[in-house]
């Protein structure tokens, strides 16, 4: 396997155990209880938690640029929150609970927009090294 392929997955894993850190591990109460709520800081801290831990892929591929750092940051935050905002009021207003299969499909949805996300970052990074 070349060695970019390498960097690629290694980027992708990165990115993954720290979705799981803040998803999982760090999001609060205040965060979760408060995501479907547009504007409310509770999400806002979520989504930035996710940006601030983001630059851990940078030990794995750097930016071409700090410009690209920003843009990085300002793109995974506007699709994280955007991301839960919808998922809570699809699954509030629909009234989903973890009981209901409709809950799971929303949270798998979630999670795979997350993650198509990460892929997009990894992707435009690749991109401007080379």
């Amino acid at each position: 396997m070349p060695e970019a392929a390498y960097i690629v997955l290694a980027a992708v894993c990165v990115l993954m155990i720290k979705h799981t850190a803040a998803d999982f591990f760090l999001q609060t109460p205040y965060q979760y209880c408060n995501k479907g709520i547009y504007g409310h800081p509770g999400g806002l801290l979520h989504a930035g938690i996710h940006v601030a831990l983001t630059p851990l892929v940078y030990l794995v591929i750097a930016p071409a640029s700090l410009l690209l750092a920003a843009a990085i940051a300002a793109g995974e935050f506007a699709v994280h929150y955007h991301v839960d905002w919808a998922k809570e009021g699809v699954t509030k207003g629909n009234g989903l609970t973890p009981q209901t299969s409709g809950f799971w499909h929303a949270l798998g949805v979630d999670q795979l927009l997350h993650g198509l996300t990460y892929l997009a970052i990894v992707g435009l990074l690749v991109w401007a090294a080379s």
